[in-house]
Formats: structure tokens, C-alpha cells, sequence
């Protein structure tokens, strides 16, 4: 399969992924180009600021979560040799597992999918500094997939100076550069970007980014670049896990909103796909769960910074209450975990009462509790057959007194374990987000669980 695709990846995180990647995805959209978009890695935010620009959803792909082949048939699902993918890379090109390893780095994704990279260094303050800096990551480029650069925070003379020079000495493209201007930076905060609905005039800020990058950047050259990308072999790997009628189809209720926003498209696409029905709800705005739900699925996002308008929601916390006491399966992750417990404090002190499912107290630690990626074996085995284990990430600064102890997660890059994550029969619950294709079997549980609860209320009420 001739897919044209591109990564805009970087020697370090702060460098203008983002900024870069939106302004090529909105460009090439305006062109006319059928464009699709990834993010390597565990990352909710930049996936959220493609889809603004596209318009369509984009998808993570992590070469640790999923390996090599199962990346590849991934990455490939739904696409067509019309299709022009982009892919924005993680943190620094090669920081993948623990930092030290290839899993899940932006190279590894890139050696993968066979994708040509253009690199994107952060050049303020550098003269002709920046060529070693580049010739050094291209010392390490084994497979030489580092095609060209943008250089990120650079006027024009300079540019016009220092370009032919990387050409002529690297024997790389150089696609252009990008003028440091404070309206192109996008405010971060303790979890990464502020959300694209938070940043104030996105679809301005949007534009603005994209017609500078068409000023700047070539296009053309982009564009030829990613034309050259080698062909793939169309494989598919995953296999849906046995899907049900119609009628049979129970309707797992996903939380969506402000405070929750933190999914994993691939996530919810296996639910889809496999038997179930998604349908969404606000737990800031809405009184009750969706109607006929057989299952709720609380995803991450920032309930601390809604914590006063979920707490005065009191009909959606008893509904959700009432569910979990009913034994409607529930699977809660990190955000969604906080908003389980029966109380919440903010990182001022300030105490908010949340669902009471969980009878402990959830509090701001005001550093960084866990961070990476994790496996995780469940040590009775309800929503994972006994000795399988399914992938995560963690990145909270709550924490919790209750933070389970239903399994065992233990980090892959130094073998270190703790216990984590409240399970039983219906509910699965704590701060790790996980990620279905690592173990389809997760989802299989979690649909016959559904499955089974819309059973017996049927047959209650029969």
C-alpha cells in the first residue's frame, strides 16, 4: 500500500510539535488534501488539537503499548492510498521507554510505519550551532528516515543564511522555518496544553499558524518528501472478538465533557466494534445516565478544575451511585477514579463532596505521584483472564487513600511494582489509563459484563 506520510517529530519536547503539526494538517485541509492525523504515544491532548483542525478524530499509536506488527495493522485500519497521514511525535525523537529504550519513542513509530520525519529544532539562540546539533541526530538515525528540518523561532535572514548550509553539509531537505511570535504559543499546564475549547480563538489561532507555515515552510517539499515514503503491506492483525445483534447490543454510557475528556479513540472504537454501544453524558450538565445503559465507562480529563459543579450535580452523583450499588459494571481511570470517591480536595484545601462509591478521600499532593507507562496483571482475574496482562500510562499529581490493590503494576523499564486499581466482579476502578488493543480481552470482560446486567434488569422487569 503507497500511503503518503509524514512525522513532524523534534530533538526535545518544547520544541513546536503541535504548533507545526497544526499548521501542516490545516494547510494541507485547505489544499484539498484528504488528510489524517496520529499521535505517538499516550498523549489525550495533541490528539484533541488535530481533530479541531480536521475535523475528524485522531488516533495514538505506541509502538510499547502495541508492538511493532499490531502498530502497523493499526496505523493502516480504515486508511486508502488517497489518505495523507501525518504523525506528531513524542517528547525527543529517541526518548521512548524509561528514556532509555526504543519502545514508543517517535523513532521506533517512525522505523515501524517506514515514515519519512521531518525534524523540528528550536533554533532561538543558535547560529551555526544548529548543524552539529542536527548532524548529531543524524548520526543516530540507523535507518536514515530524517529526510528534512524546520527550524522552530527563526526570522528569515538567518534562515536564508544557514539553510543552504545544512543542505550542502547535512545533505537533508531544509523545509523551512517558523518566526518566533507569542501569538503562536499555546499555554501548558500540570498535565500539558491547556484543552483546544480553553485556548481562547483557537480556530484564529488555527489559521493564523497555517498561514504563516504556507509564508515560511515548503509545502511542496513536504509534501514530496512524504510521497517518497516506502510502501507497507496492508496486514490485519486485530480481529474483532465476537459482536452482537442488534437488540443484544448493550449501551455503555462514556462519560464526555469538560472535566472528562481523556479517551483513547482506538478505545472506544474496539467497544464499537465489538458488540456494544457507546453513548455519551455529561456529569457536569446532565441529570441522569443515558437511558437503558448496561454499563458506565469514566474516562480522565480535569475534574479538579470542575470540582464545584460536579459536586453541586447532586442527581448525576446519586445516579452514578446508584448504579455502582446495583452492580452496573464501571470502569473509572484516573479522572474518572477521582470523581468515584467520596471526596475531593483541590490543591487550595477546599474539600467538595463527589459519588461516594469509593469511601476515602482523593487530595492534590502538589508534585508529580506516578508518571509512565506500566503493565498491569489483575491478581483474581474478572475483567482479565487469570496470568494476561493489558498496557498503560499514568501521569496524576492526586492521590488517593484508597488507591486498590485488585492488581499488580509493574514498570517494564525497571521491573519496580506496587499494587493498584479497586476491581471486582463489575468494577474496575484507579488511577492508570489503559489501552484496549494492548489486551483485547479487557474489552470482551467489559461488554459480557455489560451484557449480563442488561439481562437480569431485563428479567426483573419481565
Amino acid at each position: 500500500m503507497q500511503l503518503n506520510r509524514i512525522m513532524i517529530a523534534a530533538p526535545c519536547s518544547k520544541s513546536g510539535k503541535t504548533t507545526i503539526t497544526c499548521a501542516l494538517l490545516q494547510t494541507l485541509k485547505k489544499m484539498g488534501v484528504r488528510t489524517v492525523s496520529y499521535k505517538c504515544g499516550p498523549d489525550y491532548i495533541d490528539p484533541m488539537f488535530h481533530k479541531k483542525v480536521l475535523g475528524i478524530p485522531s488516533k495514538n499509536l505506541d509502538t510499547f503499548f502495541t508492538g511493532e506488527e499490531e502498530t502497523r495493522a493499526l496505523f493502516l485500519k480504515d486508511r486508502t492510498e488517497a489518505d495523507f497521514a501525518v504523525i506528531e511525535g513524542v517528547m525527543g525523537i529517541f526518548d521512548g521507554l524509561g528514556g532509555v529504550r526504543k519502545e514508543g519513542s517517535s523513532y521506533h513509530l517512525a522505523e515501524t510505519t517506514g515514515t519519512p520525519i521531518i525534524l523540528t529544532v528550536d533554533a532561538k539562540g543558535m547560529g551555526r550551532s544548529v548543524i552539529p546539533l542536527i548532524a548529531g541526530f543524524l548520526a543516530y538515525d540507523t535507518e536514515h528516515l530524517i529526510k528534512g528540518v524546520i527550524l522552530n523561532r527563526m526570522n528569515k535572514s538567518y534562515y536564508e543564511i544557514i539553510s543552504p548550509l545544512i543542505e550542502k553539509e547535512l545533505g537533508i531537505c531544509a523545509a523551512g522555518y517558523f518566526e518566533d511570535s507569542e501569538e503562536y504559543r499555546l499555554e501548558s499546564r500540570h498535565l500539558g496544553l491547556r484543552l483546544p475549547d480553553e485556548t481562547a480563538h483557537i480556530s484564529k489561532w488555527i489559521e493564523a499558524v497555517s498561514q504563516e507555515f504556507q509564508k515560511t515552510v515548503s509545502v511542496t517539499k513536504i509534501i514530496q518528501i512524504a510521497q517518497n515514503a516506502p510502501a507497507l503491506e496492508k496486514k490485519t492483525t486485530y480481529t474483532c472478538i465476537g459482536k452482537n445483534t442488534e437488540t443484544d447490543m448493550p449501551v455503555i454510557a462514556v462519560a464526555r465533557d469538560e472535566a472528562f475528556c481523556f479517551y483513547y479513540e482506538d478505545n472506544i472504537r474496539m467497544l464499537c466494534e465489538n458488540g456494544a454501544k457507546t453513548e455519551y453524558f455529561s456529569p457536569l450538565r446532565d441529570k441522569k445516565l443515558p437511558d437503558g445503559c448496561s454499563a458506565v465507562l469514566l474516562g480522565g480529563g480535569y475534574p479538579e478544575l470542575y470540582a464545584k459543579e460536579l459536586s453541586a450535580n447532586t442527581a448525576m452523583l446519586k445516579a452514578i451511585k446508584d448504579a455502582a450499588d446495583d452492580e452496573m459494571p464501571i470502569v473509572a481511570e484516573c479522572g474518572g477514579f477521582m470523581y468515584l470517591h467520596s471526596e475531593l480536595k483541590d490543591k487550595k484545601g477546599n474539600s467538595y463532596f463527589m459519588a461516594g462509591v469509593i469511601p476515602a478521600s482523593c487530595h492534590d499532593t502538589g508534585k508529580l505521584v506516578r508518571f509512565g507507562y506500566i503493565e498491569l496483571e489483575e491478581k483474581q482475574g474478572s475483567f482479565l483472564p487469570k496470568g494476561e496482562k493489558i498496557k498503560g500510562h499514568e501521569f496524576h499529581y492526586y492521590d488517593s487513600e484508597d488507591n486498590g490493590s485488585g492488581c499488580l503494576a509493574v514498570k517494564p523499564a525497571t521491573g519496580r511494582s506496587y499494587p493498584c486499581v479497586i476491581t471486582a466482579k463489575n468494577c474496575w476502578m484507579g488511577f492508570p489509563h489503559i489501552y484496549y488493543p494492548s489486551n483485547p480481552s479487557f474489552v470482551k470482560s467489559f461488554i459480557e459484563k455489560a451484557k449480563e446486567y442488561k439481562e437480569r434488569k431485563s428479567k426483573i422487569y419481565d
